[in-house]
């Protein structure tokens, strides 16, 4: 079973992101949970989001799990959640920052040591400079794309097309071009 923690701020896309990834797989005969914990409902506030793929049924409904994948979308919280909480020694960890990795690592003492899992890009600059809002939910996904290899880009973003369908068109070529260019800029 593939399990992903998304640690995101109520606002940044994280339930859409989880949602939208879960929707994607769904259509390749997959099983899939998406599922959020919100603490405060609050726009702004610290949450999480989840998803679990697997070939079988899937029975475990709880929010504990031990993630293959973490993302977070906003970078202040490296400093302020337990994000490598129930981590296995190849949990892999997509963060959105302006820093430079090394200089992440030596301002976040839980990344020591996991310098090779660690991947980093700029997901806030992306949805601005693409979509107009700064809503790193979609450059999370190219980034998780490139990372993972669970989907060829290019059959990823039809996939979110249709995901994205109800929203006006210039809103899903931008988000195309967001999900490209984090694709390309993760590193």
């Amino acid at each position: 079973m593939l399990e992903i923690r998304w640690h995101s701020r109520a606002g940044q896309g994280a339930v859409t992101g989880a949602k939208g990834l879960g929707s994607v797989v769904a259509e390749t005969g997959k099983e899939v949970q998406a599922f959020a914990f919100y603490g405060s409902a609050k726009r702004g506030a610290s949450m999480t989001a989840y998803n679990r793929i697997d070939d079988k049924t899937i029975l475990n409904h709880e929010k504990y799990m031990v993630p293959d994948y973490v993302f977070i979308l906003d970078p202040a919280l490296v400093f302020t959640d337990d994000f490598t909480a129930n981590e296995k020694e190849s949990t892999q960890y997509i963060i959105t920052t302006h820093l430079k990795k090394d200089e992440l690592i030596a301002l976040v003492p839980a990344l020591a040591g996991r310098e090779d899992r660690v991947f980093i890009l700029d997901c806030f600059t992306i949805a601005q400079e693409t979509i107009g809002r700064p809503i790193p939910n979609t450059p999370m996904l190219g980034a998780f794309m490139k990372i993972s290899g669970m989907f060829d880009i290019h059959v990823f973003q039809d996939a979110m097309k249709s995901v994205l369908k109800k929203l006006p068109q210039k809103i899903i070529d931008a988000n195309m071009v967001a999900i490209e260019r984090a694709f390309n800029e993760v590193h």
